[in-house]
Order: structure tokens, then sequence, then C-alpha cells
């Protein structure tokens, strides 16, 4: 496979958009390229309305431009989704079905994974309501609730 990017200038992307698109499409095991860039704009859009604040500033800087406008160019919504919310909203946008919803999801946030980073993805996954640690393929922990007495 390949390992996290190294980046030499965080204002730069470490990967191109071309790049990012072809391990894409090998996560995803898509046919063409342009399957994978339609994927890469579905899905980062969709993420586009549910990721806010620094995290999403921090996010589309670590992106290729083509990736980060499709993230950023997106209004965030007023109500948040869960993650398997999130997988619905976006096979009913598609027109596919939850199971395409969720591989297309789990083939890009693999890649935006090692781009973000270990740093940001845990702040990125704070911000976000449960369930979407594991579509970026990350165990998700639970802290213990207290019990009511």
């Amino acid at each position: 496979m390949y390992g996290q990017p190294r980046r030499a200038n965080p204002s730069h992307p470490a990967l191109t958009f071309d790049q990012m698109l072809e391990r894409v499409r090998y996560e995803g095991a898509y046919p063409t390229r342009e399957r994978a860039a339609e994927v890469v704009h579905n899905v980062m859009s969709a993420l586009g309305r549910q990721l806010t604040g620094d995290e999403r500033v921090d996010l589309a800087q670590c992106l290729p431009i083509e990736a980060a406008l499709a993230l950023t160019t997106q209004i965030p919504d007023t109500e948040p989704l869960t993650g398997w919310s999130f997988v619905k909203d976006l096979a009913a946008r598609t027109g596919a079905s939850p199971a395409t919803a969720r591989w297309d999801t789990g083939a890009v946030l693999a890649v935006v994974t090692r781009l973000a980073g270990p740093d940001l993805l845990a702040r990125i996954l704070h911000r976000l309501p449960s369930g979407y640690a594991l579509l970026f393929g990350q165990a998700e922990l639970r802290q213990p609730q207290p019990t009511a007495a």
C-alpha cells in the first residue's frame, strides 16, 4: 500500500488531485478516474455540509484544491448528521444504494485520513457526531457514561 505523505510545506497539499484520484480509484476499485472524481466530489461535498470550524479550514489546507473546493463551497447543515445518517443522505443525494454510498465514503475518507494525519483526524472526529470514526476507518471508542444513582 502507501504510507502517509510527508508535507514539507503545510500550506500546500501533499498530493495533486490526480494522485488523490488514483488513490481513491485504488481504494474503491473504481474502473475509471472519472468515476473516482465523481465519488471524491460527492463525498467531499457531503462532508463539507457537516464539518465546521477550524477543522474544516485545516482539512481544506491538506487537500488538493479541487477536493478542498468541494469541501468548502458547501454551506454546513444546521442539523448535524450521525455517521449512518451521513451515508443515507449521500445515498439519497446521489441516487445510490446505502451500501454503495458507504463504499464510496470509505474509499474517499481512507485517503483523506492519510492526508489529514492523526492529530487533525482526532479533532475532526471530536467535532462530528457519533458514527464518523468508522467512516474514516478508525475504531470508535466511547467514553463510559456515568450511571444515575
